[in-house]
C-alpha cells in the first residue's frame, strides 16, 4: 500500500472509530489504539502533505489562529422562541395554531432545550463549509476552525443528504467534562468556570483552536433549514439527520395531544438531573413542516414552536441598596443591589425591581431578605420578601423623585409602566445611551466602537450626539484609555464603513421611541426616503401597514424637534444612507396596495417565502389567516381544506400560483 492510499485508509478508519465513540456513544476501539493510529496518519500527513484530504480527522486536533471573526448574515435568520410556563400556555398556544390551520389534525414534537452556545452548520454535497454562532439572528460570527476541533461534528456526512443545507443545534459541555476541567484549573491554582453554558460559549471565541480541541465540548443537532429537503416532519427530520451523521438526542417524543406534551414536560422536569448535559426546559413544535410554513413568523420567533421552562430556581438573599438606572429614552429602573449569591451557575449581585409599582406591590425595602429567580429573565427578579426576617428599624421605600443623573423632575404619564427622565438631550446617560444604540449590532454594527469607548468620548467631550461619531479623526481617538495606534484606526474605518448600512437600519438607529427593528422597515418601506418621512403627519402615518397611534405620534415628535433635525441633515451631509437604495425600489412596485394576500400550500415555480417577499415588494400585505379583510387566497398543492372552506365562506376569490405570478 503506497502512501497515498495508506493515508485514505487510516483516514476513513478513524473517521468511522470518531463517529462511534463522539456520536453513537458506542466505541469499537480503545483511546490507546486511537490515539497511536492518529498520531500516524498525522506523521504521514507531515510527510506527504499533498495526499490530505479535506476532512481528515487529523483537523480535529486545531492549531489555526484566528485573531479576528469575520461577521456573516444568515441565510436563514435564526429566531428566538416564545417562552410558556403552565399547561394553559401551551392550550393557549394550540387555539392559536387550530385558529390559524383551521380543522387539521395536529401533531408535535417534543424535544428537550439544551442549555449551550446556539450554532448554525452549513453544508453544500455532504461536506462542512461554515459554522456561524447566533448573533443577533441576522448575523453572527464565522467560528468554523474551532467548531470543526468538535469530534461531534461531521466534517463530511453519509447518506442522502441534500445538496445544501443548514443545521442548527447546540454547543454543550457535559457535567463531567466540565467537572474535570474545573478540577484541572484548581489543581493549577486557577479560578473555576461557574457553568457548563458559558464556558461552551466562551470556548467557540478562543482565537487558538487547538485549544478549544481540549475542550470536551459536544454538539447537540436538532433544526435543519434549506430548499428541497425531501423531509416532511419534524420527528422524521432528526432521523434523518441521525442517518446522515449527526449526533442528535435520542430524548423527542411525537405527541397528538397537549396532554401527552405536558406528560413529556412532566417526566423531564423530574428526570432532567439525571441527564449529562444541562437543560432548562422542552421545546415543543408542531411536527408537519407544511404546518409549520402556513404558521410563519412574528418579528421574533416561529409560531409553530413553543419553549416550555422548567420551573426557576430560586435563592434568598439581602437587599443591600437599591439604586436607578437611566436608559437611553429617559425611562428610569430601580436595581437592587443584593448580597452575592449562587443562582443557576452564575454569582448573582443585581436583580432589576422595574418599576415603582412593583417595588409598592412586594413592599421591597433596603435591608430585607428577598427571594431572587433567574427562569426565563436573563436578568434575575425579586419575587417576594421573607417579611420574617425584616429588620425592626425598616422603613417604606420612597421612590426618587427627580433624575439620578441630572436632577430633573421625573414625569410619569398615565398608562406608562416607568417614570421618565424628561431632559432628553441634557441627561449624560440618554445622550450616551442613544449612541451605543446608534452604533449596536442591529442598528448601524459600527466594528471597532464599544459602550466604553462612547462613554470615554463623551466624557472627553469628543462627542455630543451620534452624528459627531463622523468628525472624529485617528489622532483625537489615539490618547483615549487603552486605545493603540490600530484600535483608533479601526475604530474611524468602522464609523466610515456605517456609511453603507441600509436605509431601513439607519431608520431603527435613530433610536426613535417605539420604533423597532420591524417598524423600521415598514417606515422605510412605506415612505422610501428621510426627507418624505420627515413630512409625514400622524394621519399620514396611521395609514401604514401595523403603524398605530402612539407610534406615529412618536415619530411626529420626533422629527418637530430641531435637535434631532440638526442630526439627521449632518448625518446626510457624512453619506449616511436615508433613502431605499436604487436596486431595492427597482424590485419595488404599488401594484398591489392596499390588498392583503394570505399564501397556502406547496409551490412549483417560487417558494413559499419567494411569494411573500413578491406580495410585499408590490405594496400588498402578507395576511396569516382568512378574514373579511383578505384579498385573495394564492392557493397551491397540499393547501389545507379549512382554508379554501372559509375562502368561499367569506367570498374571498382563490387563485392559483401562476394567475398571482401573472398579476405582478
Amino acid at each position: 500500500m503506497n502512501s497515498k492510499e495508506k493515508i485514505a485508509t487510516l483516514s476513513k478508519e478513524l473517521r468511522e472509530h470518531n463517529y462511534n465513540y463522539y456520536v453513537l456513544d458506542a466505541p469499537t476501539i480503545s483511546d490507546y489504539d486511537f490515539d497511536m493510529k492518529l498520531k500516524e496518519l498525522q506523521a504521514l500527513e507531515e510527510q506527504f502533505p499533498e495526499y490530505q484530504e479535506a476532512d481528515s480527522p487529523t483537523l480535529r486536533v486545531g492549531g489555526e489562529i484566528t485573531k479576528n471573526f469575520n461577521t456573516i448574515v444568515h441565510d436563514h435568520r435564526m429566531y428566538s422562541l416564545d417562552n410558556s410556563y403552565s399547561k394553559e400556555d401551551i392550550e393557549d398556544w394550540e387555539k392559536r395554531i387550530q385558529k390559524n390551520l383551521g380543522d387539521v389534525d395536529v401533531e408535535y414534537t417534543c424535544e428537550l432545550k439544551y442549555d449551550g452556545a446556539s450554532i448554525s452548520l452549513t453544508y453544500e454535497k455532504g461536506t462542512l463549509i461554515r459554522a456561524v454562532t447566533r448573533g443577533d439572528g441576522i448575523q453572527g460570527d464565522d467560528v468554523t476552525t474551532n467548531i470543526k476541533t468538535i469530534r461531534s461534528v461531521p466534517l463530511k456526512l453519509k447518506g442522502d443528504y441534500p445538496e445544501k443545507f443548514d443545521i442548527r443545534g447546540e454547543i454543550v459541555l457535559p457535567f463531567d467534562g466540565f467537572k474535570k476541567m474545573n478540577e484541572e484549573r484548581i489543581a493549577a491554582g486557577e479560578e473555576p468556570y461557574m457553568n457548563p453554558r458559558n464556558t461552551a460559549s466562551g470556548s467557540l471565541k478562543l482565537q487558538d483552536s487547538s485549544l478549544v480541541a481540549q475542550r470536551p465540548l459536544e454538539c447537540l443537532l436538532y433544526s435543519i433549514v434549506g430548499s428541497n429537503l425531501g423531509i416532511e416532519t419534524q420527528y422524521r427530520m432528526l432521523d434523518k439527520a441521525r442517518e446522515w451523521g449527526f449526533k442528535v438526542p435520542t430524548v423527542a417524543k411525537l405527541c397528538k395531544t397537549t396532554e401527552e406534551v405536558m406528560d413529556f414536560v412532566n417526566h423531564w422536569d423530574i428526570h432532567r438531573h439525571d441527564l449529562p448535559y444541562e437543560t432548562d426546559g422542552v421545546v415543543v413544535k408542531v411536527n408537519n413542516l407544511l404546518h409549520q410554513d402556513e404558521l410563519g413568523y412574528t418579528s421574533k420567533a416561529p409560531r409553530w414552536a413553543m419553549a416550555y421552562k422548567f420551573k426557576a430556581e430560586q435563592v434568598s438573599t439581602v437587599l443591600n441598596e437599591i439604586t436607578y438606572q437611566v436608559g437611553r429614552t429617559g425611562a428610569i429602573t430601580p436595581v437592587a443591589n443584593l448580597e452575592p449569591v449562587l443562582l443557576a451557575g452564575t454569582t448573582v449581585k443585581r436583580a432589576s425591581l422595574h418599576n415603582a409599582d412593583q417595588i409598592e406591590k412586594l413592599d421591597i425595602r433596603e435591608g430585607d431578605t428577598v427571594f431572587v429567580e433567574k427562569g426565563g429573565e436573563i436578568i434575575p427578579k425579586i419575587i417576594k420578601v421573607d417579611v420574617s426576617k425584616r429588620p425592626s428599624n425598616s422603613l417604606p421605600t420612597n421612590y426618587i423623585g427627580s433624575c439620578p443623573e441630572c436632577d430633573t423632575l421625573l414625569e410619569r404619564t398615565e398608562g406608562d409602566a416607568k417614570h421618565y427622565c424628561p431632559n432628553e438631550y441634557g441627561c449624560p446617560p440618554q445622550i450616551t445611551g442613544r449612541i451605543q444604540h446608534y452604533i449596536s449590532r442591529k442598528a448601524m454594527d459600527i466594528e471597532g466602537l464599544g459602550g466604553e469607548t462612547v462613554e470615554l468620548l463623551f466624557k472627553e467631550g469628543l462627542i455630543k450626539d451620534y452624528a459627531d461619531l463622523y468628525t472624529l479623526t485617528k489622532e483625537q481617538v489615539m490618547p483615549l484609555e487603552r486605545m493603540a495606534e490600530k484600535s483608533a484606526e479601526n475604530l474611524v474605518n468602522g464609523v466610515l464603513a456605517s456609511t453603507q448600512i441600509p436605509f431601513e437600519r439607519v431608520m431603527f438607529a435613530l433610536g426613535i421611541r417605539f420604533v423597532g427593528e420591524t417598524v423600521a422597515k415598514k417606515l422605510a418601506k412605506a415612505y422610501k426616503n428621510i426627507d418624505a418621512l420627515m413630512t409625514a403627519s400622524v394621519e399620514d402615518l396611521i395609514q401604514v401597514d401595523e403603524i398605530g397611534q402612539r407610534i406615529a405620534e412618536s415619530v411626529v415628535a420626533f422629527f418637530e424637534n430641531e435637535k434631532n433635525v440638526e442630526a439627521v441633515t449632518r448625518l446626510k451631509s457624512f453619506g449616511v444612507q436615508f433613502e431605499i437604495s436604487a436596486e431595492k425600489l427597482e424590485n419595488q412596485t404599488e401594484k398591489l396596495k392596499g390588498q392583503t394576500f394570505v399564501v397556502s400550500g406547496v409551490f412549483e415555480a417560487v417558494s413559499r417565502d419567494e411569494l411573500k417577499k413578491m406580495i410585499e415588494d408590490n405594496g400588498a400585505k402578507v395576511g396569516s389567516s382568512i378574514s373579511s379583510k383578505t384579498s385573495y387566497l394564492v392557493a397551491g398543492d397540499k393547501m389545507g381544506p379549512s382554508k379554501r372552506t372559509k375562502a368561499e365562506k367569506l367570498n374571498v376569490p382563490i387563485i392559483s400560483e401562476q394567475e398571482f405570478l401573472d398579476m405582478v
